[in-house]
């Protein structure tokens, strides 16, 4: 609720603004503040309300970016033309503040009585790569007790992270320039921005079908190939979009972007509640998005200077599809090498707890 009133104090704000500072220090810092209290309690809270059918929960919860993509690439356009951009910013304001309305929904799970130090799951635990500690209150000092720094020696997490860190410096850079890509080609305003709706519209229906596929049987076990597969599939896509030509080849890239899209935001924080599980995926989740603030930020500026280097956006494409496929080959791998380790560690647990039994008898 104080993350959805501060975005919405944010564009209020903005548009009153005079020089680019302005909307840097109100849009840039305040509502993205405002964004990232919404973010972290809502993806959270999954973890804590579902385990049999998270997968499928994840994706019908990353629905709602798609739907309001859908709908606010042409309203963004109509307000612009009809309002300008500062009366485009109050209506923006007072339409986040739904926000508000979402947190006061969300209902606080009761709490369950645990040991301070938090039992890690199959996929998460020891079993993933985690190195125990003492949980001592002597030793622990005071960052230990709001961050789990031992996150940083767990093999699945570094995995994810490192992934990620490569793969966000293409990620939203395709999203952004689709639009001004469109219009280099000869494509009118509104043309270019339904272009958005397309992609959109696709992305909205593949995310909670990708929860589906992931909740299956056969697949949840082994889910992080599904989502290695959907960073290659994005970086492919990316690649091969210079050979569109016309506005027929770009709304088909459109299409089979949104496919790739949706499948990688589906299960982008689904993999990471998997490899950590639900009792540290909080902190896990505020570690890797501070972490990805670099990338995500250098990302788009440093597309754009490509765009201007060369004069041409297919550069651009190729480099972000390079960044995407690149990690998706490396999670292929990596992956592989967790899995089989799993296997390993659990065999060698069965191994020691049938010793014990044994003894004990």
């Amino acid at each position: 609720m104080a993350g959805g009133l501060m975005v919405s104090v944010a564009m209020v704000m903005a548009s009153f603004g005079t020089t680019i500072m302005h909307l840097y220090l109100c849009v840039g810092v305040l509502g993205g503040l405002g964004l990232a209290f919404n973010l972290q309690p809502s993806l959270t809270i999954i973890g804590s309300y579902f385990h049999a059918r998270r997968p499928l929960a994840n994706g019908l919860a990353m629905t709602g970016s798609p739907v309001v993509l859908f709908t606010l690439a042409p309203l963004n356009q109509f307000l612009f033309d009809s309002l300008g951009w500062r009366g485009s910013f109050l209506v923006l304001g007072a339409i986040v503040l739904n926000c508000c309305v979402a947190g006061a929904l969300m209902r606080p799970v009761g709490q369950i009585l645990q040991p301070r130090a938090a039992p890690q799951s199959l996929s998460g635990g020891e079993l993933s790569g985690g190195v125990p500690t003492d949980g001592g209150g002597k030793s622990q000092s005071c960052l230990r007790r709001f961050v789990d720094v031992s996150l940083f020696r767990h093999r699945g997490f570094l995995i994810y992270l490192i992934g990620n860190v490569i793969m966000f410096f293409g990620f939203f850079a395709p999203v952004v320039f689709l639009a001004p890509y469109a219009k280099q080609q000869g494509i009118d305003e509104y043309s270019a921005a339904f272009l958005l709706s397309i992609f959109a519209l696709v992305d909205m229906f593949v995310r909670p079908a990708t929860g589906l596929v992931g909740n299956a049987r056969r697949v949840r076990p082994r889910i992080q190939y599904l989502f290695s597969f959907s960073v290659a599939y994005n970086g492919a896509c990316h690649l091969l979009c210079p050979l569109a030509s016309g506005y027929a080849g770009l709304a088909l890239y459109a299409v089979f972007f949104g496919l790739a899209f949706g499948m990688l935001s589906a299960l982008l924080f689904e993999v990471l509640m998997d490899l950590v599980g639900a009792p540290r995926f909080s902190t896990a989740v505020g570690l890797v998005t501070v972490i990805e603030c670099g990338p995500v930020l250098l990302g788009p500026p440093l597309s754009g200077a490509l765009v201007d280097i060369f004069g041409e956006y297919k550069y651009m494409y190729y480099a972000c599809g390079v960044f995407m496929l690149v990690p998706g080959i490396f999670f292929f791998v990596m992956h592989y090498y967790n899995y089989k380790k799993l296997d390993e560690e659990r065999r060698q647990s069965a191994a020691v707890v049938m010793r014990t039994s044994e003894e004990a008898a």
